[in-house]
């Protein structure tokens, strides 16, 4: 009977992971087809091997700038939210204040809320201000919905340390910078990997706000991506090696993270 039970198991199992890699092993084949084979047919694998469309990425400057603009917005973003957000949760975790459950829920609230909802109030202060088509422009924005995302899970994590560490450290004379780099921050690297990880996957693939905030100098990947759409057809080769390109830099933060991720699913708010 449990030997049965297993077998199920294992076959749901390769079933749901056969399910989940088949796209990424589409769009990797797609990569390496010519557009003439991906819509002549059907076919598991190229029959026409060409790295042309990873040529084209890799020489053409509005290509591959594109991904050196998301990555920089993504990383000033991500520093700026875990910083924001690391003083936030530890008061929200251990002061009790006028409104605090009021302010948490605000925070949250921004969240849930759609990104075009913003979208004009900032479009009209960075036009403004001058801050149109720039790199803080993108990460600014982004804060709106990353620094709400990153307090709610690590004022979990911090919750879950007892008190006691604080007075303690207090009564051997740390200064509160000093523990709470040295001592609280190593407690909860767990919750900081996770809030990292997921501030970093939100910006990046993020498209209304990067798109409208950028137009040449600053232009993200994900807006770059919708230039193979022309009057000749979609050009799904240089589409599919971009998706493949793109997929790269987030599972390096997996890779980074990964023993956080594992942690912070099993002890955190996530």
């Amino acid at each position: 009977m449990n030997s049965r039970r297993l077998q199920k198991r294992s076959v749901l199992l390769v079933l749901y992971l056969v399910f989940a890699v088949l796209p990424v092993y589409w769009m990797i084949n797609m990569s390496f087809k010519t557009n003439v084979e991906i819509l002549a047919g059907f076919s598991l694998w190229p029959r026409e091997f060409t790295l042309a469309h990873y040529r084209t990425i890799f020489t053409d400057v509005s290509w591959y700038s594109g991904y050196i603009n998301s990555l920089i917005y993504v990383a000033i973003n991500s520093v700026i939210s875990l910083a924001v957000a690391l003083p936030a949760a530890y008061a929200f975790s251990r002061y009790s204040f006028l409104g605090d459950k009021h302010v948490f829920f605000w925070l949250l609230t921004n969240r849930m809320t759609p990104p075009a909802v913003f979208l004009l109030p900032f479009f009209q202060l960075y036009t403004t201000l001058g801050m149109m088509d720039t790199h803080i422009a993108v990460a600014l924005a982004h804060l709106l919905f990353n620094v709400p995302l990153a307090v709610w899970i690590l004022e979990g994590f911090m919750s879950g340390i007892p008190r006691e560490i604080d007075e303690t450290a207090y009564i051997d004379g740390y200064t509160f910078p000093r523990f709470f780099l040295t001592i609280f921050i190593p407690l909860i690297k767990a919750g900081v990997g996770v809030a990292a990880f997921f501030c970093f996957m939100f910006s990046w693939v993020e498209l209304l706000m990067a798109r409208t905030l950028t137009s040449v100098n600053a232009k993200p990947i994900v807006a770059v991506m919708t230039r193979t759409v022309s009057a000749s057809g979609m050009d799904w080769g240089v589409l599919a090696a971009a998706g493949v390109l793109t997929i790269i830099p987030g599972a390096i933060v997996i890779w980074f993270v990964r023993h956080y991720i594992a942690k912070g699913f099993a002890m955190g708010r996530v």
